[in-house]
């Protein structure tokens, strides 16, 4: 199991996020591409802590809005969409190349990334967006009781798939992320995010928000790292992992295998 992060959503002089603090205790960094949020030398800055730190970079590339961070809903035409995709990509890519390193995967963010996990018309879209611009890079998505469709999706693409599930996220009974709009639909204690990622490693299910146990195996966790307790979550939570990898993983990747 590892742990990503979203990273490097800063904009000129507004800062977001506790990135420098963050980084040490993720895996992979989802590093916003200049259309969510951040800009080139951000984007450049967090490569340089990704590097630092032996953090695996991925493309974070988002709907055009900064004003609503990426979180608004687009009808975008699937070419636009791709092109979108792509540009940003790209761009990370050109700077990666510049500091000798380089993308490892993609993640959409936002309502791009809802979205493509609620409509297989744009999923697909994604799929094709990055299978022609790089089919090496693994696609993020969410890790979702569909997860054998999708594979199989991703595999008519020549992509690989890396499910993600969330540490501070309320689900739905489909196993969606319940809106942001939506009361609760961001764990508000420590408490709750403790026990859903215990929940996620050690039986590869979550509870959604009426009670329903949802099998959704993971590759990958996400944390944010822009909440006041932050940094005190995320040092948890790599204990917690830790541990499991340790003791458990090898029989949990048995398991997301049949999944």
């Amino acid at each position: 199991m590892k742990l990503n992060c979203d990273m490097g959503e800063a904009f000129g002089a507004w800062k977001m996020g506790l990135d420098d603090l963050i980084m040490p205790h993720v895996d992979q960094a989802n590093v916003a591409c200049g259309f969510h949020a951040s800009d080139p030398l951000t984007m450049s800055k967090t490569v340089s802590l990704a590097k630092q730190h032996n953090v695996i970079i991925g493309a974070h590339p988002g709907y055009p809005d900064l004003v609503g961070f990426g979180r608004r809903n687009m009808d975008i035409l699937p070419t636009e969409l791709k092109a979108l995709i792509q540009y940003q990509i790209g761009a990370l890519k050109a700077i990666c190349e510049s500091q000798n390193t380089q993308v490892d995967y993609v993640k959409p963010h936002g309502a791009m990334y809802n979205q493509m996990m609620a409509d297989d018309t744009i999923l697909e879209t994604v799929m094709e967006a990055v299978s022609e611009l790089d089919a090496t890079l693994p696609l993020m998505v969410g890790a979702v009781p569909e997860a054998p469709q999708i594979k199989a999706m991703a595999k008519r693409y020549g992509l690989t798939v890396w499910f993600e599930a969330f540490a501070d996220r309320l689900y739905t009974d489909e196993g969606r992320l319940t809106p942001r709009k939506e009361p609760n639909a961001v764990h508000a204690s420590f408490e709750l995010i403790e026990a859903q990622v215990k929940q996620l490693c050690e039986s590869g299910t979550v509870t959604s928000g009426s009670g329903k146990t949802l099998a959704i195996y993971a590759d990958t966790i996400c944390v944010h790292g822009d909440g006041v307790h932050a940094v005190e979550a995320v040092t948890k939570l790599r204990t917690i992992v830790d541990e499991f990898n340790r003791s458990n993983q090898s029989d949990y990747n048995s398991k997301l295998n049949k999944a």
